[in-house]
């Protein structure tokens, strides 16, 4: 380790005395950053390639992991059976985005399945599980939109059961509290660290994320969301399209160097609200050619019940009947587009989203049954 620290420590310098190569310094600062995490975690700084054998050894190892999950597991969590089922949970070294129009509950998802990794991984710890068996893991939520308390809140609204207007407007009663108190004791330990810090460039992010993965051990970053990050600077006056490849771009770098899953929120275009269908396509995606070619998954929320609720017809007549019967079918429903995945097939998932408490959960066998929702 002494000798690879000298060899960080002469690279760095022989960088910065020469002037032949057009490197700035900030980006000298973030190639010694890495070089100091490698030697930190591996001893190393060289990766370099590895032998067939040894990647088949961690291919065998994953398909071993999904076998004894018995739920097709291979990943992290994302606290949803038919997600997982449909993705095998979040793998390592994968950028996922996750992407919606505003309304549709993408921080609210992505909050859940950070909140049922951390839940999962304090579990597991606790169980004694194998390492190469866990499914849970702790979580980095680097929140550029919402402050760390307004994400505890939701969080709290979903394990206490109390509506999270209702939490935020104090409209409750000592008993609710109490269940309130305790929910927060129930969760307080779990390995979910936030930061709120607005207007991160994506090389700070990097950072405190190579951080938290040294000192903390998280096994999932979350990023809400990219748009909000900013890149180097060099090319983002000039072009956001070229800045949105920037940070794309080290976000996956950042998935494949800790080894870990990278979720990032993304927005939509508004050429969604222009189509009768409003499901999102991958071309609605925001400079979309960056985010759609580094993304190794992209899925879409979408819930008919937001936009059914602006076409209530005149009452009375026989649209307004249909209308309110497919209210009634639609309501506290979700999909979940499964847009792009390197690793399978592309699909919808059904799921249910709880809008008093921001959460999205599987629906029960109560929920498909055709006579309650008319076939």
């Amino acid at each position: 380790m002494l000798r690879e620290l000298i060899r960080v420590g002469r690279t760095m310098v022989e960088q910065a005395v020469d002037t032949s190569h057009d490197l700035s310094p900030e980006a000298q600062v973030q190639d010694a950053e890495l070089a100091l995490y490698k030697v930190a975690e591996q001893g190393q700084v060289g990766g370099g390639a590895v032998t067939f054998g040894d990647a088949l050894g961690r291919a065998v190892e994953s398909i071993d992991r999904a076998r004894r999950s018995g739920g097709g597991l291979s990943g992290v969590t994302t606290g949803l059976d038919a997600l997982n089922t449909a993705i095998g949970g979040l793998h390592k070294s994968d950028l996922v985005i996750l992407a919606g129009r505003p309304g549709m509950g993408k921080t609210a998802l992505a909050t859940n399945i950070a909140f049922a990794a951390a839940r999962r991984a304090l579990i597991d710890q606790r169980n004694h599980v194998e390492e190469q068996q866990r499914i849970g893991a702790g979580v980095a939520f680097f929140s550029l939109e919402m402050s760390a308390d307004q994400l505890a809140g939701r969080v709290l609204a979903e394990q206490s059961q109390i509506s999270g207007e209702d939490l935020r407007k104090g409209k409750i009663d000592a008993r609710q509290f109490d269940r309130l108190v305790d929910a927060s004791r129930e969760i307080e330990e779990i390995p979910l660290y936030i930061d709120d810090t607005p207007g991160l460039t994506i090389a700070a992010l990097r950072t405190r994320a190579r951080r938290l993965k040294r000192q903390r051990q998280i096994g999932l970053i979350v990023v809400d969301y990219l748009q909000l990050l900013q890149g180097s600077g060099r090319a983002g006056e000039a072009n956001r399209v070229q800045e949105l490849s920037e940070i794309t771009r080290g976000l996956k770098t950042l998935a494949k160097e800790l080894n870990v899953p990278v979720l990032a929120l993304s927005q939509l275009s508004r050429a969604v609200e222009q189509r009768e269908d409003k499901r999102p396509q991958l071309a609605d995606l925001r400079e979309s050619g960056s985010i759609e070619q580094d993304a190794d998954i992209v899925l879409f929320v979408y819930r008919e019940e937001y936009y059914h609720g602006q076409k209530k017809p005149e009452e009375g007549s026989e649209k307004f009947i249909k209308w309110m019967e497919k209210g009634e079918r639609v309501r506290g429903r979700a999909e979940v587009l499964v847009a792009k995945q390197r690793h399978g097939a592309t699909g919808t998932v059904e799921v249910r989203f709880i809008k008093e408490y921001t959460k999205f959960a599987d629906l029960t066998d109560e929920d498909r049954l055709p006579e309650r929702y008319g076939g």
